[in-house]
């Protein structure tokens, strides 16, 4: 703990404030340039012509997955995978189309099933950790604020402590979120590569590929945005003696 407050010590509540704004403008780019090359790639049909749902179906059962469900759900870039209702959930945009990048977002989310039918480890511990992130989440919401008022009103660190120890929880599941997304977008690409009937030629693999690529980015800007919220309201908390 010594080593930690001597390191926040040097991290004064302006800076950390500071590398919030870069991350956020970083975080900006990303999910604009993410959006444009799925809109992109949602505009270039599949010359195999299937659907997102007949592509997550193909998927799973090339892997011997056959209690999954393939379901369709409201709203944009709602897809994921549920291991607790063994369902591929496809926002009706991928569900329907039958472009490059439906293509590319059901196989992605059908890596996940296939991560959950054997056993990743990644996907197991993230898994394991969503109730305790649930309920640290929920205590974010109120002690961090209730946190920073004690603190400079009372000179109390308690409350605040236990937001900064909730937040460290929240981001360390940000990153255990990226090896888990970045395999299943492996796990898609290869299958993808191997199946001539779904992806026809390398142009089209190589935009599939591209727009995973930016998604992945997506959840590393993430994990990098909660860094930098742990570390802004912990330099309040180890320079309160400053």
């Amino acid at each position: 703990m010594n080593h930690i407050s001597l390191i926040m010590g040097y991290i004064a509540p302006n800076s950390a404030w500071f590398l919030m704004i870069i991350v956020a403008l970083v975080s900006f780019i990303v999910q604009w340039r993410f959006r444009s090359k799925i809109k992109q790639y949602s505009e270039i049909g599949l010359m195999s012509g299937l659907s997102g749902q007949e592509v997550a179906v193909k998927m799973l059962r090339a892997h011997g997955i056959f209690d999954v469900q393939v379901i369709c759900v409201e709203g944009q870039l709602t897809d994921h995978y549920n291991p607790e209702t063994k369902t591929v959930n496809l926002s009706t945009d991928v569900f329907y189309s039958r472009s490059i990048a439906a293509a590319a977002v059901a196989a992605h989310e059908c890596g996940h099933a296939v991560q959950h039918a054997e056993a990743y480890g990644w996907l197991s511990f993230r898994s394991a950790m969503v109730p305790v992130i649930n309920v640290a989440s929920t205590i974010t919401q109120w002690t961090l604020f209730i946190g920073i008022v004690l603190l400079f009103f009372s000179g109390s660190p308690y409350v605040l402590a236990v937001g900064v120890v909730a937040l460290a929880l929240v981001t360390f599941f940000s990153f255990i979120t990226l090896p888990v997304e970045f395999d299943a977008s492996r796990r898609a690409l290869a299958w993808l590569d191997n199946n001539y009937a779904v992806v026809q030629t390398g142009q089209e693999h190589e935009m599939a590929k591209d727009a995973l690529w930016w998604a992945a980015m997506t959840y590393v800007v993430a994990a990098l945005s909660a860094l930098a919220t742990l570390v802004y309201y912990a330099s309040f908390l180890f320079n309160r003696r400053n």
